[in-house]
């Protein structure tokens, strides 16, 4: 008797697997190659072999802290930039079967966070975006349902909601407490050809430095298990949220049609592992481009004189002092 054929849409599903498999473990090898803390040479073979950039977008309702040497506010660049990443988000969410054509404008992924929110850019040799990730900022006196997460299938769920945002209160009292802003994590897309590489690793590391450079923060992100993201991040250091000493579980989301987790993130406090790496990012973010639109309205130009004046302390370590007030 001949052996059963197996359909093509399985065929092509188990290889897709596989594919993912291979992946992961080449993931896997890259980070214990140049996270390791034995030897500096694997530290700086994270920053010095790719042949990528990085940049930065800054909201025009943020101050910039004097620490970051290479400021332009261009609204022209900004406005390219943003719309070349939104669009690049677009496409690969599409590929990955997390939005359908519908959800897009004009090409674009566009999202109300993009326009209030830091982003990390990856740009390659020809200056095109092929990965990005969103760092968005609270006051720490916003409230939970002023939070994306809070509009999250999980916190629609009858058995889980009270929970999160239970849990997600408590984020909140702590960064009042240290006087540390809260802040959302999301937009992560990078190109399927760069998945793999070191540039996942270095822009899931440089965004822990971000948020060293900018002062501190206590963050939280609705991570997609696809791609194995959720995972990679919590090797970097993200905690599964918790109430009542049990961890809130993984949720389907029918927006993306995928499994997501909620992590949290403390930027003093990454997986030891990678601290070195961290702290070598930092310092290269300090002197990437940071691009700004150019909006001077008076807010803005308040917080920027009056950071002039006041420079932000930086802190690895959760003391109160870490940040001074904005508000």
């Amino acid at each position: 008797m001949g052996r059963k054929v197996q359909p093509p849409a399985l065929q092509v599903s188990r290889l897709v697997r596989a594919a993912r498999l291979r992946c992961r473990h080449h993931f896997a090898k890259r980070m214990n190659h140049y996270c390791s803390e034995k030897t500096g040479v694997r530290r700086s073979g994270l920053l010095s072999t790719s042949p990528r950039k990085l940049l930065l977008l800054a909201p025009s309702t943020t101050a910039i802290p004097l620490s970051f040497s290479n400021v332009d506010s261009d609204s022209t660049r900004y406005n390219r930039l943003l719309e070349s990443m939104q669009c690049m988000r677009g496409a690969v969410y599409l590929e990955d079967g997390a939005i359908r054509d519908y959800h897009l404008t004009d090409g674009r992924h566009k999202q109300a966070a993009d326009y209030v929110s830091w982003h990390l850019l990856v740009l390659d040799q020809s200056d095109r975006v092929c990965g990005c990730a969103r760092y968005r900022e609270y006051l720490n006196s916003a409230q939970y349902s002023e939070l994306s997460v809070s509009r999250s299938a999980l916190a629609h769920c009858a058995n889980w909601g009270s929970p999160l945002r239970s849990s997600v209160d408590a984020e909140l009292e702590l960064s009042r407490q240290m006087s540390l802003p809260y802040v959302e994590l999301g937009g992560w897309a990078l190109l399927e050809q760069i998945r793999c590489t070191t540039e996942a690793i270095r822009m899931a590391l440089s965004t822990y430095g971000l948020a060293q450079a900018l002062g501190g923060g206590i963050g939280i992100s609705t991570a997609t298990c696809r791609n194995s993201s959720s995972s990679i991040l919590r090797r970097m250091g993200g905690l599964p949220l918790e109430h009542a000493r049990k961890q809130l579980p993984s949720y389907h989301d029918p927006h993306y049609s995928c499994e997501m987790e909620v992590l949290r993130f403390y930027s003093w406090a990454p997986n030891p592992r990678y601290a070195s790496c961290i702290k070598d990012l930092k310092d290269t973010l300090r002197e990437v481009p940071v691009v700004t639109n150019g909006v001077a309205d008076p807010g803005w130009k308040f917080r920027r004189d009056f950071v002039a004046h006041n420079p932000w302390k930086e802190t690895t370590v959760p003391v109160a002092s870490s940040r001074l007030s904005l508000v």
